[in-house]
Parts: structure tokens; C-alpha cells; sequence
């Protein structure tokens, strides 16, 4: 029997105020190769040694991408660039590097207030959501939603967090 290598998560942290949630990195580590191994893979990312960037930013940072890159000049809680949903062709051999998930502390933080969620369930949320948009997931369309948010229910369920789409 082969063994699947763990998926590799680099994560960055860009503004200090993330390290007031004790050890994040190892919480946004975990979370995204939950996420991986428990979501279907794309046809590319199938037997692949996979690679995920997480970096956790600043509202300044998120803006700035989301308006060079959405043409949204406001941030946002998190964007994701998905190497998958370029038009270059993908690698067939060597490690297959799915994009970027980039989460915004301030916006995290605000919307934790305004809407009476904890701060690391939010943002263990806000990771799954991302990664998943990494492989292809969407919610355009409500069959599209329904299933990326059965798959985030089921994955934060594991990780002891409550279905973050019921109403509080």
C-alpha cells in the first residue's frame, strides 16, 4: 500500500495581530489538510503531492489584491487565487501547487463583532471555504452551494466547530 504524503501548507503571517490567536498556523495548517483529504479532488490533483499557501493578511493587503485582481476596492474576509482556474496548463509530475487562500484579520475581526461568531471558528471557516474554492468548489449557482456548504458543515463538524450557516 503507497503512502499519501500529507498535503504541504506554507503559511505566512503578514500582520502581527494574527498572533494573538496563540498558534494559528498550526490551526490554519491542520484545517486546510483536513480540508484536502476530505473533499474530492480535482482530476489534476488526484495521486499528486499537494501544496497549499495560506497567508494571513491585513485588511490593506486584501484590498489592494481584491482591487487589482476582483475590481473591488474594498477588502474582504478572504480571497483565493486557484492555480487550477488559470489557463496555463498544469504539471503532470512534482508537486501540484493549488493557490492561495489570503484572510483578512480586520475584516475576520469586525464581522466576528457584528455578527456574534468566535474568532477561530470564524476563521476555521473562512480556511475550509478557501481551500475548497482552491479545488474547484463554488457557490454560484444554489446545487454549487449546497455542495460546498454540506462538505464545510461536515468538515468543521470534525473539528468541533458548529454549522456556521445556521442562524444565530
Amino acid at each position: 500500500m503507497t503512502k499519501i504524503a500529507l498535503p504541504v501548507i506554507d503559511v505566512s503571517v503578514q500582520d502581527p495581530a494574527w498572533e494573538s490567536l496563540g498558534d494559528i498556523e498550526t490551526i490554519v495548517t491542520q484545517l486546510a489538510q483536513t480540508t484536502l483529504t476530505a473533499a474530492i479532488l480535482p482530476k489534476a490533483a488526484i495521486d499528486r503531492e499537494l501544496e497549499v499557501s495560506i497567508v494571513l493578511a491585513n485588511d490593506d493587503l486584501v484590498q489592494v489584491l481584491n482591487r487589482e485582481y476582483r475590481e473591488k476596492d474594498k477588502p474582504t474576509n478572504v480571497l483565493t487565487f486557484a492555480s487550477l482556474d488559470g489557463d496555463e496548463p498544469v504539471p503532470e509530475e512534482g508537486v501540484l501547487n493549488l493557490g492561495d487562500v489570503i484572510l483578512s484579520f480586520q475584516t475576520i475581526e469586525r464581522e466576528c463583532q457584528e455578527q456574534g461568531k468566535f474568532p477561530l471558528d470564524h476563521i476555521k471557516h473562512l480556511t475550509v471555504h478557501g481551500v475548497l474554492h482552491l479545488l474547484g468548489y463554488d457557490h454560484i449557482t444554489d446545487d454549487e452551494a449546497t455542495d460546498m456548504e454540506t462538505l464545510e458543515i461536515r468538515i468543521l463538524e470534525r473539528m468541533g466547530v458548529q454549522n456556521p450557516y445556521m442562524e444565530a
